[in-house]
């Protein structure tokens, strides 16, 4: 009973957020401390996605059709927002690690120009060319016309989703995942509650529609990147950004472009693929794809505070690497791994047993609700792997050393997982069904090989 205490006030102890050094700290409690905000600013993500299909999916299939489309576009741009928060996470990290304030601030900095850079010529790129983008992954022409300004809104107002990704990986990163949770929780929030006001309406506001659902997105986030930047500029954190901070440094931005340019390149293959992934689903028409969309958001649903989970290894990596403790490093993955896979085996045993019953709460056609239970039960099979490679490829991102999981994605996502689900799904005659046991099985793969090459230690020597 005493160790239920204390495990739940130090429960309580992280979600209040106090500032510690991880690198002398026990290594259960640093996951701990580290992991729960993680895990609850995932699960408001998680919430958000889940609740904005809900709302979205009474709209009908071609409501549902474009967000898959849409946010399959988005996947490009959250990977240039994931490949910059990747670095602000390792390099913030390591100079915590180090005792180096200052020069995590001027990182910083440096983070928050190279985000806004990528983050305005994507987004200005995305929206002139929104009608293009849709066509080109097998929209219908209805959809295009029904849908295309709910995706001009929000790939104009990805800044918004860029800065708080970065921001975030550099709270992460210096030990102060509470912000990120809180931040994420302001931002999701805000979306939750506009998300009916804006599509439905109140009283004599008859609402927007699909429009409102972005608006609700873009709205919220920008809050919380409000949020952010107030905890940035507060002066009371370890982090401090001050007038000293804000100086160009044009070789500094070119270090952090090496670092995130790893993990851009990990999350635009893994995005391509699953854009490819979308394009073949797309031929067996808007009712497959809105069932593959539904079933993707509760997927996503418990992806996501896995990866919250497995984000405390690539702090702890980082940190205790620029400490100079290797040993305590490795420890800390395989720690977080075990966890990680308990949980995404009762999250299996969950979905198989009501996964049909999940799929058709957000949706009520038979047919999408037939694509999306059968997508859930086969893909969840890997959910096991998916755990243990998720904490791989986050203590490698961690150390800095974000090529080897970029090697990876080509390798399985690229040159197996697509000609795989093509083969299964066409060439076969298997259909969706080809699709999801290729995404299951390659997923598995690719955490095993994570798994290996994680085991040579050559992370451990990469500087940042």
């Amino acid at each position: 009973m005493q160790n239920t205490k204390d495990f739940l006030r130090l429960v309580w102890s992280a979600i209040k957020g106090t500032e510690h050094d991880y690198t002398t700290l026990g290594i259960r409690t640093s996951i701990v401390l580290l992991a729960v905000p993680m895990i609850l600013e995932m699960v408001m993500e998680s919430l958000f996605a889940v609740v904005d299909i809900f709302f979205v999916g009474r709209l009908g299939s071609k409501a549902l059709a474009t967000v898959g489309l849409s946010e399959t576009v988005l996947m490009i741009i959250y990977s240039i927002g994931m490949g910059v928060s990747i670095a602000a996470t390792a390099m913030v990290s390591r100079r915590i690690g180090e005792k180096n304030y200052q020069e995590a601030a001027n990182v910083t900095f440096q983070l928050l120009v190279t985000g806004t850079v990528l983050a305005l010529a994507m987004g200005f790129l995305a929206t002139w060319y929104a009608a293009d983008l849709l066509a080109l992954l097998g929209a219908e022409a209805d959809v295009i016309e029904y849908g295309l300004r709910y995706a001009q809104i929000v790939f104009a107002g990805n800044l918004a989703i860029i800065l708080l990704f970065l921001i975030n990986g550099v709270f992460r990163g210096a030990g102060l995942p509470h912000l990120a949770m809180r931040s994420l929780w302001i931002a999701n929030g805000i979306n939750i509650v506009l998300d009916p006001l804006l599509i439905f309406g109140i009283g004599s506001f008859e609402g927007w529609g699909l429009e409102g659902a972005a608006w609700a997105t873009t709205i919220g986030r920008s809050v919380g990147v409000v949020y952010q930047f107030y905890h940035l500029l507060n002066g009371r954190h370890l982090l401090r950004l001050g007038r000293r901070n804000l100086v160009l440094s044009l070789a500094m931005i070119w270090r952090i472009l090496k670092v995130s340019s790893g993990g851009m390149g990990q999350y635009l293959i893994d995005s391509a693929s699953w854009i490819f992934l979308t394009r073949i689903i797309a031929e067996f028409g808007s009712n497959t794809l809105a069932g593959y969309t539904v079933a993707f958001r509760i997927i996503m649903f418990a992806l996501l505070p896995a990866w919250g989970l497995s984000s405390a290894a690539a702090t702890l990596v980082g940190q205790n690497l620029g400490a100079r403790k290797a040993m305590r490093a490795e420890l800390s993955v395989w720690l977080t791994a075990r966890y990680n896979v308990i949980f995404m085996a009762a999250v299996t045993v969950f979905f198989l047993l009501f996964g049909e019953s999940i799929a058709g709460i957000f949706a009520h056609d038979e047919e999408v609700v037939s694509v999306a239970s059968e997508a859930l039960r086969i893909i969840t099979l890997g959910y096991v792997f998916f755990g243990l490679g998720m904490v791989m490829v986050q203590a490698f991102n961690g150390a800095g050393d974000t090529r080897t999981p970029s090697i990876i994605n080509v390798m399985v996502l690229w040159l197996l997982e697509i000609p795989l689900a093509y083969l299964l799904a066409i060439t076969l005659g298997f259909g969706a069904t080809g699709v999801f046991f290729a995404i299951a099985f390659c997923h598995s793969f690719h955490a095993l090989v994570s798994w290996w090459l994680f085991r040579r230690g050559t992370w451990k020597k990469v500087q940042v």
